[in-house]
């Protein structure tokens, strides 16, 4: 394992590759977004369609009961209500990533893949990224290509295999597999995919909506803090770096160990946490109705309920209906940095939200949708958003959409900033500053870090 993961971090660092360089990959997706057909549009339900809104039961679901379906949530908290619908989908899907040495450059295969959703239809997306649904043909599709790499990951080399939340403020205790696995032997490659090497990933990560945020959360949680360096390997990848303080936060070891802390205050708030939550038919959520075809909130929210037809080109489906949430603005992810005795550390956060698995996870210093039904100002964010007025200190500011199965042209901005840390208010009790390593020790650990927290740390050195 550990010849595997001095290989992706010297991977990190080929910034381009003659198997692929990157301009004939940024040629390659040009050429599939101008040949692979895509017709998606909003529709009308039908009554007796394969999608519809069922009345009766108070969900939006499909005739077979499979899949997902929507419905009403309710959380009631320090006597605050929160009515919104919700996407059960309680089956764990894979999102896997295959990689290889390449002359001796570990390359990932990644594919070149058309959601729904998409804004700008191919994103760079992992090897295989398949619902249980799909990979056990369901919905009587073919099977996802390479999924028997994943299915006897066990004969492999596993990096990673970590089951991970997704967007907890829209799915209701959904989870993914988040898999890396290494292989020795060659692998055909389909029209649809292509190697490339870590940093040439982080490059285009770069570049608006472009790398899809499943490539991201698999990425944030290789194992690096696992890797044992000698003194050379140390000075051989440190020359590489252009962030010191980022190179010792991730390789030279953790910095005062704070994870029993974090436990503490992460185990009080599940523990005595006394919100009372429970799933409700849609009719019964205060303020939304179905009107003009979709579900919509009669107060601002942060996202709707559409239908869409959608026929792509080359998916194991070719031709279906489905609903998608379409969010109503951009959200923003913000993750604060500042060097703290020599060591970059992130400003993250005790994140509830409510389609959490267990209550609460840690998030990034800000996640603030374009519409928020309450305040959640403190003196940290208040701090964060004179920072982005002013422009000081960012260093990543980027659009990167969400993921594009069951979200509509949701893109959202996200944002690395460093500061000084005797700029930073005193820190209410819900906030930690936190080395990489720390960090990549707890992504270890299922549920954990929030997807956008992972997804944020993945645009490291970008």
């Amino acid at each position: 394992m550990n010849h595997i993961l001095f290989s992706i971090a010297q991977s990190w660092f080929i910034l381009d590759s003659p198997v692929n360089p990157t301009s004939s990959i940024l040629s390659w997706i040009e050429e599939r977004n101008r040949t692979v057909s895509v017709d998606i549009h909003k529709i009308q339900p039908e009554k007796n369609g394969f999608w519809f809104y069922d009345q009766e039961k108070g969900c939006i679901r499909n005739q077979n009961h499979s899949f997902f379906t929507i419905t009403g949530y309710e959380k009631e908290s320090n006597g605050r209500m929160i009515s919104q619908p919700i996407i059960l989908q309680q089956e764990i899907g894979y999102l896997g990533i295959i990689c290889r040495e390449i002359n001796g450059i570990m390359h990932f295969l990644m594919q070149a893949k058309i959601e729904p959703g998409n804004i700008n239809k191919i994103q760079i997306s992992p090897t295989i990224q398949a619902t249980k649904s799909n990979f056990t043909q369901k919905h009587g599709g073919n099977k996802p290509p390479y999924l028997e790499y994943f299915l006897n990951a066990s004969k492999r080399k596993i990096v990673v295999d970590q089951i991970q939340s997704e967007q907890s403020s829209r799915f209701y205790k959904k989870r993914n597999r988040n898999i890396i696995i290494q292989v020795d032997e060659e692998v055909p490659v389909l029209p649809s995919h292509k190697w490339m090497t870590l940093g040439q990933i982080k490059c285009l990560m770069q570049q608006d909506n472009l790398v899809n945020m499943d490539t991201r959360t698999v990425l944030s949680c290789i194992p690096f803090s696992k890797l044992e360096l000698s003194r050379m390997e140390l000075l051989t990848l440190a020359d590489k770096f252009s962030d010191k303080q980022l190179f010792c936060s991730v390789f030279e070891g953790m910095g005062q160990n704070l994870l029993p802390q974090v436990y503490q205050k992460i185990n009080n708030c599940k523990m005595f946490d006394e919100s009372q939550h429970r799933l409700v038919s849609l009719h019964k959520l205060d303020g939304w109705e179905m009107q003009n075809g979709e579900f919509v909130c009669q107060s601002p929210a942060p996202f709707k309920v559409i239908f869409c037809d959608i026929a792509i080109e080359g998916r194991e489906v070719k031709h279906w209906t489905q609903p998608l949430f379409e969010a109503t603005g951009t959200a923003t992810f913000g993750l604060i940095c500042c060097e703290e005795d020599g060591i970059l550390k992130f400003l993250v956060k005790i994140m509830p939200e409510v389609g959490c698995f267990d209550s609460v996870e840690l998030g990034p210093t800000v996640q603030q949708e374009a519409v928020m039904s309450y305040p959640t100002e403190d003196a940290v964010s208040k701090f964060f958003w004179n920072q982005l007025k002013a422009g000081h200190g960012i260093f990543f500011d980027h659009l990167l959409s969400e993921e594009g199965g069951r979200f509509y042209h949701e893109q959202n901005r996200n944002i690395l900033m460093r500061v000084k840390k005797e700029d930073l208010p005193a820190l209410p009790e819900e906030y930690f500053l936190l080395d990489y390593r720390t960090l990549n020790e707890l992504v270890q650990v299922n549920n954990c870090l929030n997807i956008q927290l992972r997804n944020l740390l993945s645009l490291l050195e970008a």
